[in-house]
This record gives structure tokens, C-alpha cells and sequence, in this order.
């Protein structure tokens, strides 16, 4: 019954969700990718209101003050309070600052543009002193209470900022048993961040890995582990592959945390509010913000027992172009930089550098590096004569937006058990959704299965020596079409059987032919 009520909780929020969402998204110029700053950010505002007030309301009620109501506190009083509550939450929101009382006093604020940009500018300075500084810094830029895409004037503007409070306090966030509910805030997140990247083009599509591939390869990077020291993705986007992970085995059992880069400041946003909503406390992430190829931030918390990642396909970086690159410690085993217009063996560099011994990376990678010559192939050479290569999976096509293509997984290790890569021909594992495919659980489940075996499975899997991978024909060729046979699913055709068709009819038309001669001599007789 607790499961079909959480089902029924989060079917009543998407569609609340929705209607807020597209109403809300008319009331104003701006896109819809762009209007989820908005959304996304008065929901967050919405939950460190709610969190820090049920917070402090928990530890009065448990003293015994079972009246106690932080949010009808005066300020004054609150003030007292301020230091520890930094230290103890990260930030710090005054009584009249919290959402619920704004959205009271909304309608009738002729300011409330103002009101609202003091309130984020408090609550990120609350956090400037203290540990959760980076992780507050900026985390309001992308709302924009100024901005004339959301309406021509102040008054325009006030009017949507009201429809957005008055929106964002309708989504029903709260279960019936435990009042706030951190994992309802994250469905909304997922549920809005889905809903806006699929109707923004690539702009959106290019942040967002589906969900149905961020769990496949959560559980790919945990096969055999139950607990893991901590997570990182070197192109963490919004932050849905890391969360994945804490979804598959448990917050309290990723012990030392999440650790990402972002190099889209919009994005490294959202994710730090992703963790958030998520109920990640801010001394168990660090996401940062740099190119990860030029500038990584992680050197001091490398190296890494799960690596995930979803990296941009083919996105040009220094490379070649700069030689000084090649004593990167990252890249310099190979011998060879990947192309300058092509940075996508770059993060599986990366990736390999800073992963622990007893740890797997599981990126998502575009085909072509599995087969293209020159540099990318020496870096193939590198990784499989030092036996790093665990496993490809070729994945279905038309799983991700924007992307038809059918893409793979690279599995990596530092201390594997065999000389051997295992293919995995996954490209028919999917359920048709609307315009996408989509990975099911039996679908997730069967390539699990395969990689956790290592058998060979006829048109599905191979396990193939590296000696083979690496010989004269095959020359580092990691595509799995090049090892897994296809299935013929042509229909067959029983030759004796056709011959005895075929003999049929040139019968039965000799017998026509020589009908047709009678007729014709009986009539020119």
C-alpha cells in the first residue's frame, strides 16, 4: 500500500507540475528553457524555506515547546540563533524571508521584485563565511527579477513573480505522514528538468541524460558493491547521473559524497540545487565549475571508486594544439592527445587518471571513437594493451533527445580478473515510448546480468581476448558489431522447397501454352 501511495503522490505532482509549468511559462516572453530558472529557483527557494524551518521547529518540539513556530518568530529574536544554525545547516534564512511569509505579503508588495532579490542575496551571503560558501555562491544568478523577458514592466513583472509563488506552493510536496517530503522535491526536479530539456531543442537536450540510462549506469559502476567511498562525474551537468548512484545504493552508503564539474555556469547551477532538493547536505557534494580538460578541481579528491559520466560527444578542446598538454599527467601515458576537435578520448583519459584501483568508470561515448584512426586508435592501443577496457555496450537508438543515434557505454578498470573486453549487443533492448525509446527494467536488468557474467551469449555478448581486439585485422576496433554476430532475422527460405514451387508453375505454363495453341488452330482451322 506505501508504494501505490507514492505512485499516486507523485502522479498528483506531475500533473500539478504540468499546469503550473505551461501556465506559468505564458505569462511571460521567455522560452521554456530558459523560464526553468524561474521554476526551478522558486522551488528551491520553496524547499531551504521548508527545510530550515522544519529543522529548527523539530529540535523546539522536542524539547518540549510543542507550540513552537519558527516561521512566526520575529526577526530580532531569530537573530540570536544565526551563527550556529550556519554551522550546523550552511545558511540562514530570517523568519519574514521564508517563503511562506513573502508569498503572504506577494500581492501586496508593489516591490516584490526587490523584496525577492534581497531575500536570495541574504541566504547567499548567510553562507559566505562557513563551509557551504561554494556551495551557495551564485545559486540565485540565473533568476533575474529584473528581467524584462518576464514582463515590460515592474508592475508585469510583480505579476508573474506573485503567479510563480502562488504556483510553486500549490505543487503538493509534502506527504501525508512526514510533512516535507526531500523525495518528492527531487521527482519535481527530475519530472521539470525532463519536461523542459525535451521541448528546448539541443540547447535543452544536451544537459540531460534520461533517467533510464543514468540508472543502467549507476548499476553497471556498483556491480558487487553494496557501499562506496565516493562519486564523480568530470561532465556532471545538472547532476542526474551522481544522483542516480545515491538512488541505486542509498545515500549512507556513498560515505564520502558527491564530487562533480560543470563547465555551463547556468547548469553548475542546477546542479548544486539538484543536490539540495535531493536532501544532499552540503558537506556531502562539491560541485565545481571549470573545464575539466584544461582545469580540473578534483586533483585533492581524486582518485575515485565510481566514475559516471555522460560527457559532450565531440566537443573541441586545446588538444594537439597545445603541446605543453601532453605532460599532463592525465593524458601523457598514452603518448598522443586526442584530437583538437574531438575532446571526447580526453575524458576517458581523465577518467582513467583519476580512478581508484578498486573502482569502474562507466561513460557514455559516442561510436566513432571506437573505430577512428590515428591518435584516437593509439589511445585504444593504450587502453587495452594495459588491460583497462572491462566492457562496450552498444545501446539502442533514439534513447536520448536530440541524439537518434545509436551510442555506447565504455566500462573501465584498474585491476580486472581477465585479459578480455565484454561486447554487449544492446541496440534491441527497449520499449517504444512515444517518440523515444526507453530502457525498461528487464531491459537494464538483462545487460547487468550480461556484464556481471562475462559469457557469451550468441547475438548478444562476447567475451574476446585482447590479443584478438589488438591484432593485425581488427587493429583496436572496440565496436561491438566488429565481434558479436547479428542475428539474420531475414525469413528463411527452403531452397528444395522453392525448387519444387518453381517447377510447378513452369509445368502448369507449358500446360497453359499448349492450350492456348489448340484455341488457336481450332479458331484458324
Amino acid at each position: 500500500m506505501a508504494n501505490i501511495r507514492k505512485e499516486q503522490e507523485r502522479d498528483e505532482l506531475f500533473r500539478t507540475i504540468y499546469k503550473i509549468a505551461t501556465d506559468l511559462v505564458h505569462a511571460g516572453h521567455v522560452s521554456e528553457w530558459d523560464f526553468k530558472s524561474y521554476v526551478l529557483g522558486t522551488m528551491f527557494y520553496r524547499y531551504l524555506s521548508e527545510n530550515f524551518t522544519a529543522y529548527i521547529n523539530k529540535g523546539e518540539h522536542a524539547a518540549g515547546n510543542t507550540d513552537f513556530d519558527y516561521a512566526k518568530m520575529p526577526d530580532a529574536e531569530a537573530e540570536f540563533a544565526r551563527e550556529g544554525l550556519i554551522q550546523e545547516k550552511g545558511f540562514f534564512i530570517l523568519p519574514s524571508e521564508l517563503f511562506c511569509n513573502v508569498r503572504a505579503r506577494a500581492e501586496k508588495d508593489e516591490n516584490l521584485n526587490e523584496t525577492l532579490a534581497g531575500v536570495f542575496a541574504h541566504i547567499e551571503s548567510s553562507a559566505a563565511d562557513g563551509e557551504a560558501e561554494n556551495d551557495f555562491s551564485g545559486l540565485f544568478d540565473d533568476f533575474d527579477v529584473n528581467s524584462k523577458s518576464i514582463g515590460e514592466t515592474v508592475a508585469k513583472r510583480n505579476k508573474v513573480l506573485v503567479e510563480l509563488l502562488n504556483g510553486v506552493s500549490k505543487m503538493p510536496l509534502f506527504s501525508n505522514d512526514d510533512g516535507i517530503n526531500p523525495d518528492l522535491f527531487g521527482d519535481a526536479y527530475e519530472y521539470l528538468m525532463s519536461m523542459y530539456a525535451a521541448n528546448a531543442g539541443k540547447k535543452g537536450g544536451q544537459y540531460f541524460t534520461p533517467a533510464d540510462v543514468s540508472e543502467l549506469l549507476a548499476r553497471l559502476g556498483t556491480i558487487g558493491k553494496t557501499r562506496i567511498n565516493k562519486v564523480y562525474d568530470p561532465a556532471c551537468g545538472s547532476g542526474s547521473l551522481l544522483l542516480k548512484v545515491e538512488k541505486v545504493l542509498g545515500k549512507d552508503n556513498i560515505e564520502r559524497g558527491f564530487f562533480g564539474q560543470e563547465i555551463d555556469l547556468t547548469v553548475y547551477n542546477l546542479c548544486r540545487i539538484n543536490m539540495f532538493l535531493h536532501n544532499i547536505e552540503f558537506d556531502k557534494f562539491n560541485i565545481a565549475r571549470e573545464d575539466t580538460l584544461i582545469n580540473p578541481q578534483h586533483w585533492d579528491d581524486q582518485p575515485f571508486e565510481l566514475i559516471v559520466s555522460n560527457p559532450p560527444f565531440s566537443r573541441p578542446w586545446e588538444g594537439d594544439k597545445n603541446p605543453l598538454l601532453i605532460n599532463d599527467p592525465r593524458y601523457a601515458p598514452a603518448g598522443v592527445l586526442a584530437p583538437a576537435s574531438k575532446g571526447d578520448m580526453a575524458f576517458i583519459m581523465h577518467s582513467l587518471s583519476w580512478l581508484a584501483a578498486n573502482g569502474t568508470a562507466a561513460i557514455v561515448c559516442f561510436p566513432g571513437i571506437m573505430y577512428r584512426g590515428r591518435a584516437e586508435q593509439k589511445i585504444r592501443r593504450y587502453l587495452v594493451d594495459n588491460n583497462y577496457v572491462d566492457a562496450i555496450i552498444q545501446l539502442p537508438s533514439n534513447l536520448f533527445l536530440n541524439v537518434t543515434i545509436s551510442v555506447n557505454i565504455m566500462l573501465l578498470k584498474k585491476n580486472k580478473k581477465d585479459n578480455s573486453i565484454l561486447f554487449v549487443d544492446a541496440s534491441g533492448e527497449f520499449v517504444k515510448v512515444t517518440k523515444n525509446n526507453r530502457l525498461s527494467e528487464e531491459n537494464i536488468q538483462r545487460i547487468v546480468s550480461s556484464v556481471a557474467g562475462r559469457q557469451d551469449e550468441k547475438y548478444f555478448s562476447r567475451l574476446v581476448p585482447n590479443e584478438e581486439v589488438g591484432n593485425k585485422d581488427n587493429a583496436y576496433n572496440l565496436s561491438v558489431s566488429t565481434y558479436v554476430e547479428q542475428e539474420d532475422t531475414r525469413e528463411k527460405v527452403d531452397i528444395v522447397k522453392l525448387n519444387a514451387e518453381i517447377a510447378e508453375i513452369v509445368a502448369r505454363e507449358q500446360v497453359l501454352r499448349e492450350e492456348i495453341d489448340r484455341i488457336i488452330k481450332e479458331i484458324e482451322g
